[in-house]
């Protein structure tokens, strides 16, 4: 049961991602890397897809490479996400809409600021990549 609850969820998800990528406002990234922590505790078939999938697969491979995101893209891709959802509520009138915008923007901003691992520079690698390397 909690298998398929997962899958529901990871399509949820995944519909939601495909939706950021033409809707302004909503986020693609988190809710791709979300189905994705989905369908890896529930299935690993459909885990395999999404990450081969030709257009959800470069997100995963790039959050993979880099294993999180910094902070500065983080805080770019908040900032711009809240930016979309601004100028989206400012354009509906509608209730339901603008309290769905708001939810999916919170939910979008919790996944990037608390789940997405936050990467930190190591000043040893800068040091190593200038050749002051000792010995």
């Amino acid at each position: 049961m909690v298998k398929v609850l997962l899958i529901f969820l990871g399509f949820l998800s995944l519909g939601l991602g495909g939706l950021g990528i033409i809707l302004p406002g909503l986020p693609t990234t988190p809710f791709i890397l979300l189905s994705a922590g989905l369908f890896l505790r529930s299935s690993e078939t459909l885990y395999l897809r999404l990450v081969r999938h030709r257009v959800f697969g470069k997100y995963l491979r790039q959050y993979e490479r880099e294993k999180g995101m910094s902070l500065r893209v983080k805080l770019l891709s908040i900032l711009v996400m809240w930016t979309m959802i601004s100028l989206s509520f400012y354009r509906i009138s509608h209730l339901h809409f603008r309290m769905t915008l708001l939810a999916l923007g919170l939910i979008g901003t919790i996944v990037m600021g608390f789940i997405v691992k936050t990467i930190i520079p190591d000043p040893t690698d800068s040091a190593s990549d200038r050749g002051d390397k000792e010995g």
